[in-house]
């Protein structure tokens, strides 16, 4: 087992949590929810990647939320900090190394598709990686050949409709596109996104899914939009923008997790 691993399972403790959340933007105030909470910021952490994007508290946090034992990740590195596309391999194998066996993602995104508002929520079916970097690249294995066809767990993504219609809130789903950024796109792209399929775009979630799925472990993945894609409204984009609006479809998002997790925690 590796130190990042070791330094884990040493706060947990007793504690044998299977499911672990991701939180993008806007959904930070979800740590507030869990009960017995102990966090960890992540340079305590050896090995632990340490993200510098404004709006992500970087910190651990280990406790119960709505009855179920989980790992939350307050904050993710990106791959257009360090060029990286496999910055989060070191989290999501210490993850895996102490049990957990199923991953939730959270993004903020801009959506392509003129029926995703901002401040709503899309649940993520499946993704284009158009950044063309893969964070298996450079893995000796075979396993590196990791199929991608139902990359997001389908049970997992039934049991988070069925929550957000339990609770009374609209969850889009749809294409995810992964950009490098940290620039945004530019209005042909973002055409070019839409005919491609796509109906958000965003700069994160991917390279996790792929390193999930290669670890073993069930995804399921939502986006929080916080924009509408370049060239639709006419206005520039900002991520004092992405900042501002990701709260409102984060409390959403939060919402439907949090009814949906003792569901995928099963």
């Amino acid at each position: 087992m590796g130190l990042l691993a070791d330094a884990l399972r040493s706060h947990l403790g007793t504690r044998a949590p299977q499911v672990a959340l991701v939180l993008g933007s806007g959904l930070g105030g979800l740590v507030d929810a869990v009960e017995g909470a102990r966090r960890i910021p992540y340079p305590a952490l050896p090995g632990m990647p340490v993200s510098a994007v404004s709006g992500h508290a970087g910190e651990v946090v280990l406790g119960r939320l709505a009855g179920v034992e989980v790992v939350v990740l307050s904050g993710r590195i990106h791959y257009y900090e360090s060029g990286d596309p496999a910055a989060m391999r070191p989290a999501l194998e210490a993850l895996a190394e102490v049990g957990v066996r199923t991953l939730v993602l959270t993004n903020a995104a801009g959506s392509v598709n003129p029926a995703i508002r901002p401040g709503e929520v899309m649940l993520i079916e499946d993704h284009i990686a158009f950044s063309g970097r893969n964070p298996l690249i450079g893995e000796p294995s075979d396993a590196r050949f990791v199929g991608m066809t139902i990359a997001y767990d389908e049970g997992l993504r039934a049991a988070t409709l069925r929550a957000a219609e339990r609770v009374g809130e609209g969850l889009h789903r749809g294409v995810y596109m992964w950009f490098s950024g940290p620039s945004f796109e530019t209005p042909a792209e973002i055409r070019m996104a839409r005919i491609l399929g796509a109906d958000a775009v965003g700069m994160s979630t991917v390279p996790e899914t792929i390193l999930a799925r290669f670890l073993g472990l069930r995804v399921v993945a939502a986006s929080v939009v916080t924009n509408m894609g370049a060239g639709i409204t006419g206005d520039e984009l900002s991520h004092a923008e992405t900042k501002e609006v990701a709260p409102r479809g984060g409390a959403r998002l939060a919402r439907i997790l949090t009814e949906a997790l003792p569901e995928i925690a099963a």
